[in-house]
């Protein structure tokens, strides 16, 4: 173990490194002047070469040889994983690792301006900067089909484009369908009924007693507002959520914190004590949003859920006391069309996904030229929805990920849902989870979770711990027939 007790040191080094720029990553999305993006931008960046130093230099080249010559069992899959991160990361200078860095930290400040402006032009120079760094990268990783790939792998492990595309092209007849009859049925739902005053601080106590309620340990984490939700960890036992709130609409905050939340939950189910390994990380992002979208939607949209939790939103948003049960959940699980993603149902979500998969593509394979991404985005648009943005807010620059150096990243979602559809699937056919489930009560849910996906951090890959977890081969078939059991029986 002498071997692994020193790569254990350098990597615990590295961790520190990496929560210290997560944290000041974190400040920037929640309370940074806009005036110091320049400085934390050189900060993130000088953080980021630091830490890629320590990762890729021959005194870690060396622990990690001698750590692999050891070739204990138990150290296997950290070693397999390290292993893997040494290669790709080996591959990039650091120059461009800190160039990445500062260029997505100016672009995250500069897509937030840009979408308040409902200006992509003063966004494009940015994501011309990012597309560059992104298909430098890819070169740099390799990659067996297109370059989208070298880019995917790093969220979901062991995936490819082709692989990607294939699912996606089987799913978007099915969603399609799906989701046009959704819309329909829901047409007789008014798009209204939830709507009414509802006071930021009643959203807060009210999201904060439901994150709580399901497990999320607020000794160990917050939630804050930002532009755009998300769920972060700074450190062990230091997970952060946040959250943009809409004093007409306390369901969009809700539904948020509860995406969030599964995130969160996820972070705080991880081996703290091995949080600097591989083991003490989460697997990929189709898993990760698989935890998210399973306590948003699974849970947070089903019947029991909200027997337990419609008297308390009664209590605290009085508008909503005209509404019975059934007409609550026709309003929750409502099917439209929308233009924005993180305000879409289940019906037409994956619409979303598979549009900016298909912008992404083109735009890594040289197809699209950033000057023609609104265009060609609401061209899609159209396609898939039947509708064009009327503004790029609403459109190309509604979401964050670009701006992040996040090219890669959407497919993970749809991967996502069909994780959490085949999760939770499996978790129902234990009786006294299915039984408490039915009284709204989700620790026996929550503690499977623990069990079978947070516990195991990054020591099997992200099939081989969903065939673990629910007995069954990665497939989209229970996604498929949850959506059909939801909204077309």
């Amino acid at each position: 173990m002498a071997a692994f007790d020193a790569l254990s040191d350098i990597l615990r080094e590295r961790y520190l490194l990496g929560s210290t720029a997560s944290t000041i990553g974190w400040d920037q999305e929640t309370y940074l002047p806009p005036a110091a993006v320049d400085h934390r931008a050189a900060q993130l960046s000088y953080l980021s070469g630091k830490i890629h130093e320590l990762g890729t230099n021959d005194h870690f080249r060396k622990a990690l040889e001698a750590a692999e010559s050891e070739s204990l069992p138990e150290q296997a899959a950290n070693l397999r994983e390290i292993r893997f991160q040494f290669d790709r990361a080996t591959c990039l200078p650091q120059k461009l690792v800190e160039e990445s860095s500062k260029v997505s930290s100016l672009g995250k400040a500069a897509w937030a301006k840009a979408r308040e402006d409902n200006d992509f032009a003063s966004f494009a120079p940015h994501l011309e900067k990012l597309l560059a760094i992104a298909r430098e990268k890819a070169e740099a990783w390799g990659y067996e089909d297109e370059p989208y790939t070298a880019l995917l792998s790093g969220y979901e492990r062991g995936a490819t484009t082709t692989e990607v595309a294939t699912i996606f092209d089987e799913l978007r007849p099915q969603v399609a369908t799906i989701a046009a009859e959704a819309v329909e049925r829901s047409k007789s739902v008014p798009a209204d009924l939830l709507l009414g005053p509802a006071p930021i601080g009643d959203q807060v106590t009210l999201n904060r007693e439901i994150a709580e309620s399901i497990g999320f340990d607020f000794d160990s984490g917050r939630i804050d507002t930002t532009t755009h939700p998300f769920c972060t960890t700074l450190g062990p036992r230091d997970v952060r959520l946040t959250t943009r709130y809409d004093e007409n609409d306390f369901a969009s905050s809700l539904f948020g914190v509860l995406h969030e939340t599964g995130h969160g939950l996820y972070e705080q189910g991880l081996p703290s004590d091995e949080a600097h390994l591989p083991s003490g990380e989460s697997v990929s992002l189709g898993i990760h949003e698989s935890q998210s979208r399973l306590w948003e939607n699974h849970v947070g949209r089903s019947r029991p859920f909200w027997e337990k939790w419609l008297p308390r939103a009664q209590e605290l948003f009085p508008h909503l006391r005209q509404l019975d049960l059934d007409t609550f959940l026709a309003a929750v699980n409502r099917a439209d069309y929308t233009f924005v993603r993180v305000e879409a149902d289940e019906a037409t979500y994956d619409l979303h996904i598979i549009l900016r998969f298909i912008i992404e593509r083109r735009l890594l394979n040289g197809d699209l030229a950033v000057t023609d991404v609104p265009g060609a985005w609401n061209e899609l648009f159209q396609e898939l929805f039947g509708m064009t943005p009327p503004s790029d807010s609403l459109g190309c620059l509604q979401d964050i990920h670009w701006s992040m150096g996040g090219l890669g990243y959407f497919p993970t979602y749809t991967l996502g849902n069909l994780n959490a559809a085949q999760i939770f699937a499996a978790a129902m056919k234990k009786s006294e989870i299915k039984q408490a489930f039915e009284k709204a009560e989700t620790r026996p849910l929550l503690t499977f979770l623990q069990q079978e996906v947070h516990a195991k951090g990054s020591s099997l890959l992200p099939q081989v711990l969903l065939r673990e977890a629910t007995n069954e081969a990665p497939s989209a078939s229970s996604y498929v027939a949850y959506l059909k059991g939801k909204y077309l029986e």
